[in-house]
């Protein structure tokens, strides 16, 4: 089979972060740490696992960052390599392990990639995998597979961007019949966005403020909306082509982002009916602001506006992956008595008085409303295309784009 591999390289590392933000061709040029490789498929771990044949695959932000050198160090022990890119996916079912009930070839289907203990075949599981928070797992070097936080970041399960990898069964969920691959793709994605609403839960007389309109951002309002809230909601979009998509998907107001901090500032606080007291060095102190922002960018810019922003007694939720930012001034977290969250990935949700697992949640929106956010994936590029995939990833305000997605095989 073929596949787009990922390799480890400390020189590599280095260049990409140096040279990198002044020749972004880089990335998936002669330094990258990227490459189209003929690979075996690779075997099913356990009688309990499957073959995934991909349909579709996206670019995420984490892929971004791990090939362009710009994540934290944070997960490169919690990761093994060299590993196949690629966690979006919706694919078919090409081989079904001995153990395995419910399911059978041709099944289309997709992955929550969360590589928790039940994947790992590890009994007792850890306190996060048994409240069923498995992305929180913390036995994620450990068991029968090698070290990955997810697939597509573990070189036994390979990766969606290319023609074949191995889930567990427990990882599987069938795609619904009225929704479309294009829908069904972003299956993941919107259950990230869908598991950081739940965090905060936004009222219907709230403001939210959504900070970032890229595919998160926008997934986020339209999670909003799916939920049935009716919250006002103030996004800050950095592309034309981004507000229009915010504005679709249920944005009561959407600002384009402005470089210069005082009239950026100026153009949220009036959108927020909040106060602007400037000290005399530094940002606006901001009294007043939305009721819950989500952080859908995490620069270091990005989250001290955001915790500004937010009004006494808020929350904050950081939906999008920090990149060892810095310069965020806490003294409004403390001062405003703010909630702070984290949203990464998804696992077990209280919604509506039950408990639901937040795939679940997001295949039954996803049926609902899945044409609003079909429009968010972009002409699909084939595997042996992917510099200029990355390359479009890399450029949304150039491209406009939003979900740049790999086409593997025909349906």
């Amino acid at each position: 089979m073929i596949g787009i591999q990922f390799r480890k390289s400390i020189p590599r590392y280095f260049a990409l972060r140096i040279i990198g933000p002044r020749w972004p061709g880089i990335y998936s040029g002669f330094a990258s740490s990227i490459a189209l490789r003929r690979l075996p498929e690779p075997p099913l771990p356990t009688p309990q696992w499957v073959r995934v044949r991909p349909l579709l695959s996206g670019i995420c932000g984490s892929d971004l960052a791990t090939i362009c050198a710009k994540g934290s160090p944070y997960f490169s022990p919690l990761t093994s390599t060299p590993f196949v890119v690629g966690h979006e996916v919706v694919g078919t079912i090409a081989e079904v392990g001995a153990e395995v009930e419910g399911l059978q070839t041709g099944d289309r289907v997709v992955i929550q990639p969360a590589l928790g203990c039940r994947v790992r075949n590890i009994e007792p599981p850890c306190g996060a995998c048994a409240s069923g928070q498995l992305a929180l797992c913390r036995n994620v070097t450990r068991g029968t597979i090698s070290a990955g936080i997810q697939t597509g970041f573990c070189r036994d399960t390979g990766g969606s961007w290319s023609e074949s990898f191995v889930a567990h069964t427990s990882q599987v969920y069938a795609v619904p019949s009225q929704l479309e691959n294009e829908e069904a793709v972003l299956t993941e994605p919107f259950a990230c966005a869908l598991h950081a609403v739940l965090r905060a839960q936004p009222h219907d007389r709230e403001t939210v403020l959504v900070v970032g309109c890229g595919a998160v951002g926008l997934l986020v309002i339209a999670a909003i909306r799916a939920l049935g809230s009716a919250a006002r909601i103030v996004a800050v979009a950095k592309y034309q082509h981004q507000a229009e998509h915010a504005r679709r998907l249920g944005a009561n107001q959407v600002l384009m982002h402005q470089r210069d901090v005082v009239t950026r500032y100026a153009m949220i606080a009036e959108a927020l009916g909040a106060e602007l007291h400037p000290p005399e060095i530094g940002k606006p102190t901001v009294l007043g602001g939305a009721d819950v922002t989500f952080d859908c960018v995490a620069s270091s810019a990005s989250i001290d506006d955001s915790v500004r922003c937010t009004t006494g007694g808020g929350k904050m939720v950081l939906v999008g992956m920090p990149a060892m930012p810095s310069g965020i001034d806490w003294t409004s977290i403390w001062y405003k008595e703010l909630s702070v969250h984290a949203a990464y990935a998804y696992g077990q949700e209280e919604y509506g008085g039950q408990t639901r697992m937040t795939f679940d949640l997001a295949l039954e929106m996803l049926t609902q409303n899945g044409a609003a956010v079909r429009r968010l994936v972009g002409e699909p590029f084939a595997l042996h295309d992917y510099r200029e995939a990355v390359h479009t990833a890399l450029s949304t305000g150039r491209t406009e784009s939003v979900k740049t997605v790999f086409r593997i095989q025909s349906d």
